[in-house]
């Protein structure tokens, strides 16, 4: 059974973008193949919420192997999309410090439903703990009304200037 929903799903205005792709860009170091997102629709401060979506579209680089003529969006994507949601809201927020948010970990992650190119994924990320080291968010999303995938992201600062030699 899946958890309530943070939102109505029917009540999500993909129509009303607040941040776009260039936007998205100022705030998440994700490029390529690597972006999960398309635009945020909501940045609700005082609830700790944010709304984005991702446009999946049939020209992506897994489409073609995952799986061959049945494709589906990889649940590791799911999960990426979840965390770069929670990173724009947690450096939108200046919740963190560091150049970006990183990746710090997941828990009690299902993946519900399949999500295939066509679809619209909508995130709906609340957070539950903020804290300057580290970030808790609870993530669930959407294919239209259904529940596709939810879990807890952990998110925590990240600095590009780590010592290791940057490769070029």
């Amino acid at each position: 059974m899946p958890p309530e929903a943070h939102v109505d799903p029917a009540g999500i205005d993909c129509s009303q973008v607040v941040v776009d792709l260039e936007g998205l860009r100022r705030v998440n170091p994700q490029r390529f193949e690597m972006e999960q997102l398309t635009a945020v629709v909501r940045l609700d401060l005082e609830r700790n919420l944010i709304i984005a979506y991702k446009d999946v579209r049939d020209d992506e680089f897994w489409v073609r192997g995952h799986m061959p003529n049945y494709p589906l969006l990889p649940g590791v994507l799911l999960c990426e999309g979840a965390a770069q949601v929670c990173g724009f809201f947690s450096r939108a927020a200046g919740l963190l410090g560091g150049d970006f948010v990183g990746f710090g970990g997941m828990e009690n992650v299902r993946f519900r439903a399949p999500v295939r190119p066509g679809d619209r994924v909508v995130f709906v990320s609340k957070a539950l703990r903020l804290h300057p080291r580290q970030t808790l968010f609870n993530v669930q999303a959407f294919v239209g009304t259904t529940m596709v995938f939810h879990g807890d992201i952990i998110g925590v600062p990240m600095r590009r200037s780590d010592g290791r030699a940057q490769e070029g």
